[in-house]
């Protein structure tokens, strides 16, 4: 029996040896898992616990980039919806604070782990939230006929509300339209748009379509010619 199984183990003992270490290597190719590998991904800052009526005043709020390890085919297809960086907002007041970001923020795969975050802090500003009402201004561009100008335009409605960090707000004095062609209006028309802030913290929370009358009428004796 022993000289059996001596000849069933030895018998073409350098092909048995090869095989298993070709199999070996072709595991290793096709289990790149086994790999580690980094990739650095931009995620986009999620704050949490945000107080009631307060704005983030701060004109640019940076984005976080997150380098992880782990497994070459974990890695591989890791995408930055797949992580998550909050900061917690809990008992924040008006004014500016400095965050600092850790792995701690960072919620991922438990694949993954956390090798770096940058930057390793975020300074912001915050304010009182405002609403409050500011006129609309229309923009009326155009040609018109000779001898003929535009008289009058106005805006329905006449007023929208905006709302912002109180600041910025504060500093609003008007919503314009989008730009309005009365090019070849001889007497009234009316065209329908949009009304806009330019200030990009500035919103308007409820947006309805304007519209805009212009009145075209003849220019007086004595205006100056173009």
């Amino acid at each position: 029996m022993i000289a059996m199984l001596r000849r069933l183990v030895f018998h073409n003992f350098g092909l048995k040896v090869l095989s298993v270490a070709l199999a070996a290597g072709l595991w290793w190719l096709i289990a790149p898992e086994q790999k580690p590998a980094e990739v650095a991904l931009r995620v986009p800052i999620e704050f949490l616990h945000v107080p009631e009526n307060l704005e983030i005043s701060s004109e640019a709020v940076p984005e976080a980039q997150v380098r992880v390890r782990g497994p070459e085919v974990t890695v591989r297809q890791v995408r930055n919806t797949d992580l998550r960086v909050t900061v917690d907002l809990k008992d924040v007041k008006p004014g500016e604070r400095t965050f600092d970001l850790s792995s701690q923020q960072v919620h991922a795969p438990r694949e993954l782990e956390i090798m770096q975050v940058l930057p390793g802090q975020v300074h912001l500003a915050f304010d009182t939230r405002l609403t409050r009402e500011v006129e609309i201004r229309p923009r009326v561009l155009g040609n018109f006929a000779a001898g003929r100008q535009l008289v009058r335009a106005t805006a329905d409605p006449a007023t929208i509300m905006i709302t912002g960090p109180k600041g910025r707000v504060e500093s609003v004095q008007y919503a314009t339209t989008d730009a309005v062609d009365a090019s070849g209006v001889m007497e009234q028309a009316t065209f329908v748009t949009n009304a806009y802030v330019s200030d990009p913290l500035v919103q308007v929370p409820r947006p309805v379509p304007v519209r805009v009358t212009v009145v075209i009428g003849d220019k007086p004796a004595n205006a100056p010619q173009p």
